[in-house]
C-alpha cells in the first residue's frame, strides 16, 4: 500500500525573518516519492520556507512536521538528525575546494557518524556511480565542470540515504544542456521513492518536466496548476 504520510507537514506556520513576517498561514503538504517545483521572485520567501524546513529558521507559529520531527518541539542538538533525513543541494555547489571529491563525501559520512573504513568506501562510490561520477573522484571541484560539481552536490546529498531532497536553485548556474541532465537526475531520484522540493526561475524547463507547482507571491503559497510561462 502506497505511504500517504506526508514527508512535509506545514499547517498554519508563519515563518518570519529579523521580526518581518515573510510567509503566512502556510499549508503545505510534499508525500515520499513527489517532485515539487517552488517558484518565486526573489524575496518572496522561497528561501525561508527551505530554511523552515531545515530547521535553520524557526517557525514563527503554527505546526510543521518534516521527515517525522516536529519542527515547533525540536531542540537545538536534535537539528543534525534531521537534517541526516534530508539531502541540501545549493545553487553554488558548497563543495570544500582544498579537497577531492571523495574527500568531501568521506568529510561528510565521517561528520554524521559514519566509523567503519569499508562501509564508507562502498557509500562513497554507489552515490558517485548513480550520479555517473564514479571516474571523477580523485579531481578536486575546479577540476570538475560546473555540471559535474553539481552533480557530486547531489551524490554528497544522497549519501544518507535521505527520505528528502531539498534543491534550492540547483540549475542557476548552469548552461541549459547541463540543467536538463540536471533535472533528469533530480527527476529519477524522486521516482525511487524520495521526496524532491526544487527551489527554480528555469521556467521553460518547468514546461518540459511537468510536475506539482507551488508559487510564493505576497506573503503566501498558492498552488498552481501548470508552469508559468517565461517573464
Amino acid at each position: 500500500m502506497e505511504d500517504r504520510t506526508p514527508i512535509i507537514r506545514l499547517e498554519k506556520a508563519r515563518i518570519a525573518r529579523a521580526e518581518n513576517i515573510v510567509l503566512d498561514a502556510v499549508d503545505f503538504y510534499v508525500y515520499p516519492g513527489e517532485f515539487v517545483y517552488l517558484i518565486g521572485k526573489t524575496g518572496s520567501g522561497k528561501s525561508s520556507l527551505l530554511k523552515a524546513i531545515y530547521a535553520d529558521v524557526e517557525l514563527e507559529s503554527g505546526e510543521g512536521e518534516v521527515c517525522g520531527f516536529d519542527l515547533v518541539s525540536l531542540k537545538r542538538r536534535q537539528v543534525p538528525k534531521l537534517r541526516r533525513k534530508l539531502g541540501i543541494v545549493f545553487q553554488d555547489f558548497e563543495l570544500l575546494t582544498d579537497r577531492s571529491v571523495i574527500d568531501n563525501l568521506r568529510f561528510v559520512l565521517k561528520a554524521t557518524g559514519w566509523k567503519d573504513k569499508k562501509e564508507i568506501e562502498i557509500r562513497m562510490e554507489q552515490v558517485l556511480v548513480s550520479v555517473g561520477m564514479e571516474t571523477k573522484g580523485y579531481k578536486r571541484p575546479h577540476e570538475l565542470s560546473g555540471g559535474e560539481q553539481q552533480r557530486v552536490a547531489i551524490a554528497r546529498a544522497l549519501l544518507n540515504e535521505p527520505d528528502l531532497i531539498l534543491a534550492d536553485e540547483p540549475t542557476g548556474n548552469l548552461d541549459p544542456e547541463t540543467t536538463e541532465e540536471i533535472l533528469n537526475l533530480l527527476y529519477a531520484i524522486s521516482k525511487q521513492g524520495k521526496a524532491v522540493l526544487m527551489a527554480t526561475h528555469d521556467y521553460a524547463f518547468m514546461k518540459r518536466y511537468a510536475a506539482r507547482t507551488i508559487v510564493c507571491a505576497g506573503g503566501v503559497l498558492n498552488e498552481q496548476s501548470a508552469p508559468a510561462e517565461t517573464a
